[in-house]
């Protein structure tokens, strides 16, 4: 169990959020690149053999990781140019272009490393979560259970997955993200309220903490449930795009169509001080959640402006704000307002 958890390759729904198209061929990668080895073969084995198969995991490991960013590429440098093109128009809040802004280095880490981190937190909670709830150890049982899903949701059409799992993770995403607003949890959500010029390329601002039981939660409790990964050739791409959509800098409401999908005005009122819309709006992508939950908050004829946290003294380095939830109390989220 413990060594096809470390040999598990790696990919995003940061929640707003990052979701892999390449679950099947991680799967898949597992099975070709680290065959099982059996006790007498290992025994077998002198020092130099091991040293030289450590060797060719790290070299496969680093090339896994480098084509998991190169993935990325195409997507991004899109959306690059469609935001840019956008908020030349229609900006929420005029300014400065987001290729400006003073914390964008840190912005570009997490857009390029949380899909490697994200990707490594998804493929070992679905090996951990076959093996807990199904008795599968085997890599060759993980390729059986997960390859095109399992039990009577597999029997479904793909568009009927897709529409279950959007609506399934939503609800538990919701409900997790109403959980990081607490005092406890705060301390890692507010990696993700910490910029103060909110911009698509600020999407993927997420805690490995508020990663793992946030959307990596969310996605593996549907895929165990049985939803084929198949899905997420269409719903990857589609995740991705929206994710950067409603952190952009657009004033968009989309009319009536607010109620139904969640939109640059509605999150970016979620981005704002607690006690104007920041402890509301906290579905990721159907905003009937919070309508249902007394949560939904868009004032008509108000733009929100002013994002970020009480906290002046939060880093805004990378690796700082990955660090900063551990080093002390003064990370704790000081009085907030309830959320209900």
């Amino acid at each position: 169990m413990v060594k096809l958890l470390q040999r598990a390759p790696i990919n995003m729904r940061a929640h707003s959020e990052f979701h892999s198209s390449a679950i099947n061929a991680d799967l898949s990668y597992q099975v070709s690149a680290h065959p099982p080895i059996s006790n007498s073969q290992q025994k077998g084995r002198n020092g130099q053999a091991s040293g030289h198969q450590m060797d060719q995991e790290l070299l496969s490991f680093v090339v896994d990781v480098g084509k998991t960013l190169m993935r990325g590429v195409p997507i991004s440098l899109a959306l690059a140019l469609i935001f840019t093109v956008l908020t030349w128009f229609w900006a929420c809040n005029p300014g400065r272009p987001w290729w400006r802004k003073p914390d964008l280095i840190t912005d570009l880490c997490y857009w390029l490393f949380i899909p490697v981190i994200a990707r490594f937190l998804r493929i070992g909670m679905m090996v951990a979560g076959a093996a807990l709830f199904f008795g599968i150890t085997t890599t060759a049982g993980l390729m059986a259970f997960y390859e095109d899903g399992h039990g009577p949701l597999a029997t479904l059409p793909l568009v009927a997955q897709m529409f279950i799992f959007l609506v399934g993770t939503d609800f538990i995403l919701y409900w997790t993200h109403r959980l990081f607003h607490g005092n406890q949890l705060w301390k890692y959500h507010a990696v993700h309220h910490s910029t103060e010029e909110l911009e698509w390329i600020s999407a993927a601002r997420f805690h490995p903490i508020n990663l793992f039981f946030g959307s990596v939660l969310a996605d593996v409790v549907l895929l165990l449930a049985g939803i084929s990964p198949n899905i997420f050739l269409v719903l990857g791409p589609i995740n991705i795009a929206h994710s950067a959509f409603v952190h952009a800098n657009l004033d968009w409401t989309l009319g009536p169509f607010k109620y139904v999908i969640a939109t640059p005005v509605f999150h970016r009122w979620h981005h704002t001080a607690a006690e104007r819309g920041g402890e509301k709006n906290f579905a990721a992508t159907f905003p009937l959640l919070d309508m249902m939950f007394g949560t939904f908050y868009m004032p008509a004829g108000v733009l929100p402006d002013r994002y970020g946290i009480d906290d002046k003294e939060f880093p805004t380095t990378f690796g700082a704000q990955l660090a900063h939830p551990f080093k002390s109390k003064a990370a704790d989220r000081q009085a907030p307002a309830p959320v209900r």
